[in-house]
């Protein structure tokens, strides 16, 4: 008669030679496995290696392009912008040190730079929308005239644009230096702007941003920015909007304003300010802007050109 032990036992031995067969079995299977994961392995190691070169010697090229833009940039501008007047806005992101090398390059240009106005981060900020919307009727100059589109951007393209840009018509200001101080003063009490010194009006703008938006309302961040710069291009006689690598993103300001085809219809954008190259095409997108043109310039997929198209 089998007792229960013996089950138990034929059970256990049952389970211990399983076992076995599958450390015995993985032992024998795993060489071969394992040596194909190493040579796996040191082929993709390879494959970065190279990669990893390749991207060295583009970044290297780059730099050396970027090097001669900056070299030919004074002989590529002068003359451009001769006896013109430019002011620059520029926006809580904007690089200092992009500011400073444009604001160079307009003056090697021929042009006489009236000031900067900055847009702060509360200019941006959805929370304060309400806030820049109410502001605005309330500083506006007597007679002049806003846009009938009720958001903050555009509202505020329409006043700011009648306070820094001369009238296209006769090039005079648009309103008297009480009327502007006292609306622009109004914008920097709200901590919407920051005003510079001797901020004058000019015939042309810079609207300088910096790259893609992130985080919370990133969208809507842009769109401020995008619909801001395409109405105050409506009050003078040209505006660029120019920002670094990220702008024609679709959190970029420029990415917004590309996606418009009304607002690509009359301003320029160019979304590699951050190079030598890029400011170059500034200038010259400002002085086509004097001629009645717009263009999408720069190296992002939506730009439709890298410069504008000199004329002989």
């Amino acid at each position: 008669m089998i007792s229960l032990r013996y089950h138990l036992v034929s059970i256990a031995a049952v389970f211990l030679a399983l076992a076995l067969g599958v450390v015995l079995g993985s032992t024998t299977v795993s060489e071969p496995l394992l040596a194909g994961l190493s040579n796996d392995k040191d082929s993709l190691g390879k494959r970065v290696s190279d990669l990893q070169s390749e991207r060295n010697g583009l970044n290297a090229r780059l730099a050396d392009a970027d090097r001669f833009s900056g070299a030919i940039a004074p002989l590529a501008v002068r003359g451009q912008l001769d006896q013109r007047t430019v002011v620059l806005v520029t926006t809580a992101d904007a690089n200092p040190a992009d500011r400073d090398a444009l604001t160079q390059l307009l003056r090697t240009a021929g042009a006489t730079i009236t000031g900067e106005l900055q847009l702060t981060e509360t200019f941006v900020d959805p929370n304060k929308a309400d806030q820049l919307r109410d502001l605005v009727p309330r500083v506006l100059p007597a007679g002049a005239q806003l846009p009938t589109a009720s958001d903050p951007g555009t509202l505020a393209g329409g006043l700011i644009g009648q306070l820094v840009l001369l009238n296209p018509q006769n090039n005079k200001p648009q309103a008297s230096g009480e009327e502007s101080s006292a609306a622009l003063s109004g914008l920097a009490n709200g901590g919407f702007v920051r005003i510079g010194p001797n901020l004058r009006p000019a015939q042309l703008a810079v609207v300088l941003t910096g790259g893609a938006n992130a985080g919370d309302a990133a969208g809507d961040r842009a769109a401020t920015i995008s619909r801001f710069a395409t109405q105050l291009d409506r009050a003078g006689a040209g505006v660029v909007l120019a920002g670094r690598g990220g702008s024609a993103d679709g959190t970029g300001a420029i990415g917004v304003v590309r996606a418009d085809t009304a607002a690509t219809s009359i301003l320029s954008t160019v979304d590699n300010a951050d190079s030598f190259a890029g400011r170059v095409v500034t200038v010259l997108a400002l002085r086509e802007q004097l001629e009645g043109r717009s263009g999408r310039y720069g190296i992002a997929g939506n730009a439709q050109a890298p410069a504008p198209q000199m004329a002989n």
